[in-house]
């Protein structure tokens, strides 16, 4: 009686190891196996190279195919591979994969945690928004009142046709009664414009325009840009280098600039983490990198992947930037409210 009872009782004690929670179980399960160390040596590789990538990344040679610039523009992205990443090492049981992981997460947030937050405040002196209406666009009527909806004070238009200009400037004249459009872009403003001309990016017709704005808080000066679109093809790689050449161009007029607060407007084909736009970068400030809320992708308008659409300022504070609702074209407009 006493060894049934011995024997009911230790069955009984072992009941609830055997059903504790999932993470005893895991915990468990890892316990003891000294093959956590060997396994998923492949993954904790691939865990290390993308880490490595984005650390490096400017190291990258844009000798073939402009591979540095390719890589940057999509930099973030490489952070969808750590829950990949870590559900195989989950499911591997390989300590050194996850250990391996922490080198990517490191890398990421220090580069990217901060877009995530919201930075945006209220408030604001100015408000500026920026859309490249395609070419191809069915309605630009709608397309401008969808922009002016914003309430943006200064708007910027870009890939503008000369069949399409009439109907931009009709459904705008209500609202900004001073405008200017030079070749294939356009600013639309509620204050007076003054020497406004042309800028030369090296493509032997009008991409590119500078005026100044004069606000109830003083002369700002404005640009507005559409640098040359950029492919990439299986034979010759990121074909980048007519923007390139152009962004030179647009960052040495901005350093010319004699007025201390200017704005930048426009469609740059490339992202702030692309080197080859630092002629622009290194001299201005992104609205969406200073004060937006999240990463603020704007093109493709399908499926936004990368923000190329650009607010920059120079001796302007920003106070909140955004995307705006699709219009018919495939880019988003972005919109920025700063202080001057």
């Amino acid at each position: 009686m006493a060894q049934a009872y011995k024997a009911e009782t230790d069955s009984g004690s072992s009941r609830p190891e055997r059903q504790g929670s999932p993470l005893r179980r895991f915990v468990d399960g890892w316990r003891g196996d000294r093959g956590i160390w060997r396994r998923g040596l492949v993954t904790a590789g691939f865990a290390v190279v993308i880490g490595l990538v984005m650390l490096v990344h400017a190291q990258i040679p844009n000798g073939v195919g402009n591979l540095g610039s390719l890589t940057e523009t999509f930099l973030p992205w490489l952070g969808l591979f750590v829950p990949v990443l870590l559900v195989i090492a989950v499911v591997r049981k390989s300590a050194t994969a996850l250990i391996a992981l922490l080198l990517p997460v490191i890398v990421w947030l220090d580069a990217f945690g901060g877009l995530v937050t919201d930075k945006s405040g209220s408030g604001g002196d100015l408000t500026v928004a920026t859309h490249n209406v395609n070419a191809d666009n069915p309605d630009p009527a709608a397309t401008a009142r969808d922009v002016a909806a914003s309430g943006a004070d200064v708007i910027a238009l870009e890939e503008l046709t000369s069949a399409a200009v009439p109907t931009y400037e009709k459904a705008l004249a209500g609202t900004y009664k001073y405008h200017s459009v030079q070749g294939t872009v356009g600013l639309w403003s509620k204050y007076p414009l003054t020497g406004t001309k042309p800028v030369d990016i090296k493509l032997g017709w009008t991409r590119a325009m500078r005026t100044t704005v004069t606000t109830p808080k003083g002369e700002v000066a404005f640009y507005v840009a559409h640098l040359p679109s950029v492919r990439v093809k299986l034979d010759a790689g990121f074909t980048a280098g007519q923007r390139d050449d152009s962004a030179d161009a647009l960052g040495e007029a901005i350093a010319h600039e004699k007025i201390g607060k200017v704005v930048l407007l426009g469609d740059l084909n490339g992202t702030m983490n692309d080197r080859a736009l630092n002629a622009v970068t290194s001299q201005m400030r992104s609205t969406q990198g200073a004060a937006g809320d999240g990463f603020g992708f704007s093109w493709p308008a399908s499926f936004p992947m990368a923000r190329i659409d650009q607010i920059m300022v120079k001796g302007v504070e920003p106070v909140s930037s955004w995307t705006l609702p699709r219009t018919d074209s495939d880019h988003l407009p972005v919109a920025a409210s700063v202080d001057l």
